[in-house]
């Protein structure tokens, strides 16, 4: 077979040239490349001996597993579409992604099988339904589905243009959005961000969150590709994080920024447990200036900041460029283009505030079965992002906010981030959300919800009055602080800023 840019082989490469060679560590299992590959390809042959055929959809509704990553590898060698859904998607948002994605096949486990049951019901070109712990009425058990499936190595044609990936952005409200990426975007992921965080065959590198998110590749995919040491945490603790680097000499990771705050403040935390960290990559939100201070601080040299989005735009902040630009998130990397737009579509000038553009090889074909959603991202083979950035005389990004988190108060933009950093400089807190909320004289005022450090002390009205002698202007004060036990967030870790604002917008009359 010829070979193209696609990742269907690669689990077999690494087996054939360095067979025992450690490929996963997951719980207290540990594989080298020869066994994780005849584990892979016993599943792509019951897999295929159950009808599974290229261009299939494989659903899984798993949190972090050995199974979950056989699946995603067992599809990538039969040409199958994996699509990962979050394990804490109520029925009503599963039954409306697997009715959006038609997979032939649905792996579940104990803790997700009910919903995934309940959600199955109503869809009956679901063929298959497997279990990867324990029994479940209407699955098949893991052990009894891989069984019987030995001999010998298969692996698919595959185009690189072939859809890999179906990663869905929504389910719980609105339609679904599944965002296509193919072979040869996954192989790119692989290629270009291993370059990246300079990771060898040598790395190891650690996950601890939810494998489900695209976050979660853009380490796991160099990882393979390089074949480097996969150690993969079944959820995310700071304490168990930080034992986990200095026991397996972890070289790179990837977190979001609630995750290092929790392991800056941990009770384990000290800078000699982590000292074999070489990369450390925040994504998925901005960390806050005052924790990457922090950070720098404790472990100088590995800090990095990936912004980004799954539709296949990316920066990146470089480690070598933490400290002298720490307030933005970098510079495109080669073969990628950024732009800034005002709201007539005019490019912006040198730092001035407009949407972010952006193209390159990772730019995803389309949203699964939605051209009018792909029409509206990407036009011109440019992504509209939806957040406001501006780029400054040095040519690296700065983010802003979101377009739909700014908020106008009297017709000020206040960006919510802007009052964020102001408000984490508080020694007693953690984390902070600004959101706009209903206001009869200006439509909206700014208000946060706050979460404080374990064992701080600290009122709402103190920290209000605080906050506000510290704002950049009168028109970011706070018209209220609340105090959260925690902050809501997804199963990757993301704060759900919407799930703090729309109480107040369900009922305008709220006093406030």
């Amino acid at each position: 077979m010829s070979a193209t840019l696609n990742i269907a082989g690669l689990v077999q490469h690494h087996a054939r040239y360095r067979p025992g060679a450690r490929a996963v560590v997951c719980g207290d299992t540990a594989l080298d490349w020869r066994e994780f590959d005849q584990q892979v390809n016993r599943l792509a042959r019951a897999l295929q001996d159950a009808g599974v055929a290229p261009g299939d959809r494989i659903a899984t509704v798993l949190g972090n597993s050995l199974e979950l990553l056989e699946i995603y590898w067992a599809c990538a060698r039969l040409g199958a579409v994996a699509v990962p859904l979050s394990p804490l998607l109520m029925e009503s948002g599963l039954r409306s992604l697997l009715a959006d994605a038609a997979p032939r096949f649905v792996f579940a486990s104990a803790a997700t099988a009910g919903p995934v049951g309940t959600a199955c019901t109503a869809l009956p070109d679901i063929s298959g339904r497997v279990i990867v712990d324990g029994r479940s009425d209407g699955f098949v058990p893991w052990a009894e589905f891989v069984a019987v499936n030995t001999g010998p190595s298969l692996r698919a044609e595959v185009a690189p243009d072939d859809i890999y990936n179906i990663m869905y952005t929504s389910g719980t409200t609105g339609m679904p959005k599944g965002i296509v990426l193919t072979h040869r975007i996954r192989a790119l992921y692989g290629t270009l961000l291993a370059n990246a965080w300079r990771i060898t065959a040598d790395s190891v590198v650690l996950h601890g969150g939810a494998i489900v998110f695209n976050g979660s590749f853009v380490t796991l995919m160099p990882a393979f590709t390089m074949g480097a040491t996969y150690v993969l945490h079944q959820a995310f603790d700071a304490a168990a994080f930080i034992e986990t680097v200095a026991r397996e000499k972890v070289t790179h990771t990837m977190l979001v920024p609630s995750q290092i705050v929790a392991i800056l403040n941990s009770a384990a935390f000290a800078a000699e447990k982590l000292e074999s960290l070489q990369v450390l990559v925040s994504l998925g939100a901005p960390l806050a200036l005052a924790h990457k201070e922090r950070l720098e601080a404790l472990l100088p040299g590995r800090f990095h900041e990936l912004y980004g989005l799954t539709e296949g735009f990316v920066t990146i902040l470089d480690r070598r460029d933490a400290v002298r630009k720490q307030g933005s998130v970098g510079v495109p990397p080669p073969f990628f283009d950024l732009r800034i737009l005002r709201d007539d579509g005019s490019e912006a000038a040198i730092d001035e505030v407009g949407e972010i553009v952006g193209r390159g090889p990772l730019l995803m074909p389309g949203y699964y079965k939605r051209p009018d959603l792909t029409a509206a991202a990407i036009r011109d083979g440019w992504l509209h992002t939806g957040d406001l950035g501006r780029i400054d005389g040095d040519g690296y990004l700065v983010l802003v906010d979101r377009i739909k988190d700014m908020i106008d108060s009297g017709g000020v933009k206040i960006y919510p981030r802007d009052v964020e950093e102001v408000i984490v400089r508080h020694p007693a807190v953690a984390e902070a959300v600004v959101f706009g909320i209903p206001d009869e004289k200006w439509g909206e005022t700014p208000a946060a919800a706050v979460q404080l450090k374990v064992g701080a002390g600290a009122t709402a009205q103190e920290l209000r009055e605080w906050i506000n002698a510290r704002v950049a202007a009168r028109y970011q004060r706070l018209a209220r602080v609340d105090i959260v036990a925690e902050l809501p967030r997804n199963a990757a870790g993301k704060i759900l800023k919407r799930e703090l604002r729309e109480p107040f917008w369900a009922n305008r009359t709220t006093r406030i």
